[in-house]
């Protein structure tokens, strides 16, 4: 079973911004069936905690923060920080940043293997 996470403020639109995002939406995709999906609490975080978490290669709360999604393969998002998106691939998570808002949409697109992820939504410092 494949797990993607979307972190998201109101359960159906991608969050402009990983973390600022109050709660990441799981789909979890079944060989058979249909997608479950399940809220899960992020932790939260400031410029200055992702600062620290890049300046410490991984051990500050940029980690915390993807805690909750260690069990998915995938984040599809709106955009974060250069530090987020190190600390996600280092997880080993595919992370997607789509011009899509939709979730429903974007998983469709993700499935249909549609989805354009663009790396300018990447914030760089």
């Amino acid at each position: 079973m494949k797990k993607i996470a979307f972190p998201t403020d109101d359960g159906e639109t991608i969050s402009p911004h990983l973390g600022r995002a109050s709660f990441f939406l799981v789909a979890s995709l079944p060989d058979t069936g249909e997608v479950r999906f399940e809220r899960r609490d992020k932790p939260h975080h400031s410029q200055e905690a992702e600062h620290a978490a890049h300046e410490h290669q991984g051990q500050g709360p940029g980690n915390a923060m993807f805690s909750a999604i260690a069990d998915c393969q995938t984040l599809i998002a709106g955009g974060m920080g250069e530090p987020a998106f190190q600390h996600a691939q280092a997880q080993g998570l595919e992370v997607l940043l789509p011009a899509q808002k939709n979730i429903q949409l974007a998983l469709d697109s993700y499935r249909a293997g549609t989805l354009v992820s663009d790396a300018r939504r990447i914030h760089k410092r």
